[in-house]
């Protein structure tokens, strides 16, 4: 595996080694002590997800706050998506900047995202299934997002204007103005 931090702080692109032949590939996804070696994270994922979209979906921005703050790492089972993680910690010198990257079930990429990210993506291929492992349970009550088109964060989703599906949620979102900065210290969580 290759690890690659981007530019923004704890935010690594993960690269399998695949092994192909005439059968197919194989190739591991996640190992505990590779991961705790490359990123200086200790991470226990207990929960997994998945979610399948048609062309033109944007899911996101969002997160969670207090003890139920996400990291994830983002995989795609089929399809293509543009990927995207938002700095919204306070102190980061990166706050406010966003990476993106195209992960699909060919290049077999995967994006970890630790606490104090906005994370969305935007559907590229005709439909994509989308699978992530996060370190927290789900809570409704502690969800934050900001709608993933608003104008302050420039964010290129690789799409038509006029092919932009959103939830009702998402669109109706506040700005990347009105959000509330993630109050933590850059850590290894």
């Amino acid at each position: 595996m290759k690890f690659t931090e981007t530019q923004l702080k704890g935010c690594f692109i993960i690269e399998p080694n695949v092994i192909e032949d005439a059968r197919g590939y194989f190739f591991e996804s996640y190992h505990l002590q590779k991961f705790q070696d490359n990123t200086g994270k200790e991470i226990q994922f207990v929960q997994d997800n998945e979610s399948k979209s048609k062309y033109g979906v944007v899911r996101g921005l969002h997160m969670q706050r207090g003890g139920f703050a996400q990291s994830k790492l983002v995989r795609v089972l089929s399809g293509k998506i543009l990927d995207v993680a938002v700095d919204v910690r306070k102190d980061s010198p990166t706050f406010g900047r966003h990476f993106s990257i195209e992960l699909s079930s060919d290049n077999k990429k995967q994006l970890f995202i630790p606490t104090g990210f906005l994370h969305g993506f935007s559907v590229l291929s005709e439909e994509a299934v989308v699978y992530y492992k996060c370190d927290a349970f789900y809570n409704k009550e502690s969800e934050q997002g900001i709608n993933p088109v608003c104008t302050e964060l420039k964010i290129d989703w690789k799409l038509p204007k006029d092919k932009i599906l959103l939830s009702e949620k998402d669109e109706n979102a506040p700005s990347f103005a009105e959000l509330i900065p993630f109050e933590t210290q850059i850590t290894n969580r």
